[in-house]
């Protein structure tokens, strides 16, 4: 939609002016003449480049803006003089800079949403939405809570599936630098002492020196191998279909498929429960999480059923083709929507699919551990057997 600028004569006779956004200028005017009499003069406005932030905007630095937002307009300061105060104490830097150009935004009657979506192309839908609805219906306090609430659940979700992944890639990643040091270094010491005794080598030796001489001679083999790997799956991942498909992928990987699902789920929930709330519509509501889930299979999914809700259908009844998404989670927004309590519900079943994320990430942990020692102990004791099977030879034809 386009924003138009006007200055016009009102019902009761004043001079007013304000901006209005529309899909062209005759919508615009008709738009204009539901408040006012006569349009005296409109033009389009058009936006500068200065001052705008593209990149992501970490959510935990979103989930501290809106709760000092929602702090200082519930205690009755403007909003123009409340988002010059962050922008003045952040620390964050993007969000500085784009609470300062807000703050101009404002001041030349731009309205809140506006401004956020000009000047922060970065900043996820849902808060753009959200704010507008706030707006709209003049509870924006309640937003910025809920906003706070939703984005704050949001970056404490994504830190415990991180966290949990901390031990098991930190052991991995020692355990490949050790074994890459041993077939460098200790092995060819070794190689030569065989060299030596004169003696028929055994297989597993054989084939520890034969991986020794690779990582020695081939290992930027090794490495074009990996860079070739990575290519091809950039290249695959930007194409829309093949990227749906490695989307998919990722939610048929044991154990981690699994609580990615489980992810996927709380934040659908979550999403359409802080979107509903701030007044959206259902179809809205949809739309909008469609676009923000991290998973874009199942965001493909989610917005499929706009157009059946569109049709006429219930929320519940779309969400039954929508496979990927647990069935628990289906049945409960059904039975929030026959209740007529869709937000409450989807409330609970969020924080149900957060409390299994916690679960199903320590038992991710706790299986992945023994998994990685008996890995560890496998290749430990293959070595072990290929340094000392040699000697055994030797000895025995003493």
């Amino acid at each position: 939609m386009l924003t138009y600028r006007y200055k016009a004569i009102s019902k009761k006779g004043a001079e007013v002016e304000g901006f209005v956004e529309a899909y062209d200028e005759y919508e615009a005017v008709k738009k204009i003449k539901e408040s006012c009499e006569v349009v005296k003069s409109i033009y389009e406005v058009k936006f500068g480049k200065g001052n705008i932030v593209t990149g992501k905007i970490n959510e935990k630095a979103l989930s501290i803006l809106c709760s000092q937002l929602s702090i200082i307009v519930g205690a009755g300061l403007p909003i123009m003089r409340a988002v010059e105060m962050i922008a003045a104490q952040t620390e964050n830097k993007k969000l500085k800079i784009i609470m300062d150009a807000v703050a101009k935004e404002l001041s030349a009657g731009m309205s809140l949403a506006k401004s956020f979506q000009s000047k922060g192309p970065g900043l996820p839908i849902t808060f753009i939405e959200t704010i507008r609805s706030g707006e709209e219906s003049g509870t924006l306090e309640h937003s910025f809570r809920r906003l706070h609430d939703y984005f704050d659940k949001s970056s404490r979700m994504k830190g415990k599936v991180k966290n949990a992944m901390v031990y098991p890639t930190f052991t991995m990643i020692v355990a490949v630098v050790v074994i890459i040091i041993i077939m460098v270094k200790a092995v060819p010491v070794f190689v030569s002492s065989f060299g030596e005794m004169g003696i028929e080598l055994p297989l597993p030796t054989r084939m520890l020196i034969g991986m020794s001489d690779f990582f020695i001679n081939y290992w930027f083999a090794l490495v074009a191998a990996i860079a070739f790997g990575i290519t091809v799956y950039k290249v695959f991942d930007k194409r829309e279909t093949s990227h749906l498909k490695l989307e998919r992928f990722k939610l048929r990987i044991p154990v981690f498929g699994n609580l990615a699902a489980l992810k996927q789920a709380s934040q659908f929930a979550a999403t359409m429960s802080t979107l509903l709330e701030a007044g959206l519509s259902v179809v809205e509501a949809v739309s909008i999480t469609g676009r923000v889930m991290d998973n874009d299979y199942i965001g493909s999914q989610v917005l499929a059923t706009a157009a059946m809700l569109e049709e006429g259908k219930r929320l519940g009844d779309s969400l039954h083709n929508r496979t990927e998404l647990p069935q628990l989670l289906v049945e409960m927004t059904a039975v929030g929507e026959e209740t007529g309590s869709l937000e409450t519900t989807l409330d609970t079943i969020g924080e149900f699919y957060d409390n299994e994320i916690d679960i199903q990430s320590s038992r991710m942990v706790t299986l992945l551990e023994p998994i990685i020692i008996c890995v560890l102990a496998v290749v430990v004791m293959f070595i072990l057997i290929s340094v000392y099977a040699p000697m055994f030879s030797l000895y025995g034809g003493i």
